[in-house]
């Protein structure tokens, strides 16, 4: 994966030793991520535009605030996700490819936290239920 630190190494390396919070997004094919200090970014959209990416690429990136505690995933499923019409399907599918990639990326930054989706996110989740 080609991780991209925003603003260089010095300010995420340092963030990253201090734990405080990091903005990541990870693109759905786990090629690429882009992070950094989340007061630098403040949102994920701007994170991109800071890199470079259209920030209307943002349903091409799974979204996360994260440190060494734990990772908040933004989860907000695209209706378009992989050409999935099944709601259902669309979903959970968007679920496990997260995790996987997602996880993916921590691991190669050496956090080995949990991943959660904090209640305001559920709601996808929760109107399948």
């Amino acid at each position: 994966m080609k991780i991209i630190k925003y603003d260089g190494n010095s300010p995420v390396d340092k963030a990253m030793r201090s734990n405080e919070p990091l903005i990541a997004a990870i693109s759905i094919d786990g090629k690429t991520a882009v992070l950094s200090q989340i007061d630098e970014s403040f949102e994920h959209h701007i994170l991109l535009q800071k890199t470079d990416i259209p920030s209307e690429s943002i349903n091409k990136y799974f979204r996360i605030v994260f440190d060494k505690d734990g990772a908040d995933w933004t989860f907000a499923c695209p209706s378009n996700y992989k050409g999935i019409s099944d709601k259902t399907r669309r979903i959970s599918t968007f679920y496990k490819d997260g995790f996987a990639v997602i996880s993916e990326f921590l691991a190669e930054i050496g956090y080995l936290c949990d991943i959660t989706i904090p209640k305001r996110y559920k709601r996808h989740i929760e109107s399948l239920e």
